[in-house]
């Protein structure tokens, strides 16, 4: 027998459709599930929407089950909540997370579904792979008690890390950003909320996920002596100028990467990917984080809700994608 699904695909740079699809149906250690929600990746899933992968990061940049090539036509996207239906009796009726992108139903083995924790409803469950993106980043970075953090960038990974960080004890911490809108976001959050221009000065730590060069100039300038600057932010192919001269090296700051494809180095050796996904599930169960969910949209309207999104939609946090 087949699964009849219908899948999101890029088919050029600027330009999506719904495609109907026919797979195998689940064999032997392998799952079918049924999609309720996905949600769409601001950064990432903007960069390739726009034809903005570069060559070089073709292959490394692959989703898992991802479909076609760079720049399209190609199936894309990492963060699906559904149902299982037919697998394992240990998984059937369940719950989970898949990074699987944007499609109806679909088959994949068993061992790549995550069911979700108790208390994790599947709407706010579209978080994990950014939750995933926050926890990995604070391992990167290893902040200390007491440390006095600033977090640049309030969209969805630069809340997250910031509401992580404020729940260490005796962390002062502190959210960036241009937007005055983020404010009531990261209040309700418990994290300090201000301007470029109105932010503390010397912080201990600094963690980067605005996206933008001028952010990230603001990351740089906040840093205190010898401390560490942990940068989020996927540019694709775009130059990043930044200033280096300054008092960058008299104060001795570090520019450092984090990116998730990679468990951090300090936890690598005794922990999993997925491991670290069922960390972030757990995490997910506070309800408050229910207000990073900020729009939804039927998925028939996904080609136009990634379009909007490429070309700005700046109040928007975390877009959920519903499924009929």
């Amino acid at each position: 027998m087949s699964v009849e699904s219908r899948a999101c695909w890029i088919e050029a740079p600027g330009r999506a459709a719904i495609r109907f699809e026919a797979g195998a149906s689940a064999g032997p250690g392998e799952v079918e599930v049924r999609a309720l929600h996905s949600a769409v990746s601001r950064g990432t899933e903007s960069l390739v929407f726009r034809g903005e992968v570069p060559e070089s990061e073709f292959e490394r940049m692959r989703a898992p089950f991802q479909q076609g090539n760079f720049p399209g036509p190609l199936k894309y996207g990492y963060a699906s909540v559904g149902v299982v239906e037919k697998g394992p009796e240990a998984l059937r009726g369940r719950a989970v997370f898949c990074l699987h992108p944007h499609q109806t139903r679909y088959v994949v083995p068993a061992e790549a579904v995550h069911p979700l924790p108790d208390g994790l409803p599947p709407a706010r469950a579209v978080l994990a792979a950014n939750m995933e993106t926050a926890v990995n980043a604070l391992w990167d970075a290893a902040p200390r008690l007491g440390d006095r953090i600033a977090v640049v960038g309030g969209g969805v990974v630069g809340l997250l890390v910031a509401w992580l960080a404020a729940r260490l004890p005796g962390c002062e911490v502190e959210l960036v950003d241009v937007r005055t809108q983020r404010q009531a976001v990261a209040e309700r959050l418990g994290v300090a909320f201000a301007q470029p221009g109105g932010a503390s000065p010397d912080a201990d730590l600094v963690l980067h996920a605005s996206g933008q060069p001028e952010g990230l100039a603001t990351a740089l300038r906040l840093a205190a002596f010898e401390a560490a600057v942990i940068e989020l932010s996927w540019y694709g192919g775009r130059v990043v100028p930044l200033p280096l001269g300054e008092a960058f090296h008299s104060r001795r700051l570090v520019l450092r990467s984090s990116q998730v494809g990679q468990v951090a180095a300090p936890q690598r050796s005794r922990w999993s990917h997925r491991r670290r996904l069922a960390l972030a599930l757990s995490l997910l169960r506070d309800p408050v984080l229910d207000l990073l969910v900020t729009d939804s949209a039927p998925f028939e309207q996904l080609p136009e809700v990634l379009a909007r999104l490429a070309t700005g939609a700046p109040d928007t946090l975390c877009q959920r994608i519903d499924y009929p």
